[in-house]
């Protein structure tokens, strides 16, 4: 399951059930303006991957050296809603092991970085 957070197309959504792919809002479900850490214990707690714009919720992560939920982190700018879902089904096709394990995406235009959960400081 797929949480979308502010930002990105709520459009979206209906785009991923159409490929077949569960998926919400955040701003459908009441959590338009839940800060970051509260997103995060929801995806947690309902056993989603966040797919986000925002590269904090990395950070929380890396911080907190949380075992998850999985992120998906998109750094490629103007996105309409039927390309964010055909590359969100790609990525979720390569690393989906990585992302139920727990895992730490960045896409951008040149490619793919998985970093896995949890992350240790040395």
């Amino acid at each position: 399951m797929l949480l979308l957070d502010q930002g990105l197309p709520r459009t979206t959504v209906s785009c991923l059930r159409d490929a077949g792919l569960e998926a919400e809002h955040v701003g459908n479900i009441g959590l338009a303006d839940a800060d970051d850490r509260t997103i995060l214990s929801h995806a947690r707690q309902h056993s989603q991957v966040i797919i986000t714009l925002d590269a904090d919720f990395h950070t929380l992560l890396a911080l907190s050296r949380a075992a998850g939920p999985s992120v998906i982190r998109i750094r490629i700018e103007g996105l309409r809603a039927v390309q964010l879902a055909e590359l969100l089904a790609a990525v979720l096709e390569r690393c989906g092991d990585d992302l139920k394990s727990g895992a730490m995406v960045t896409v951008t235009e040149s490619g793919v970085q998985v970093r896995n959960l949890p992350v240790f400081q040395s």
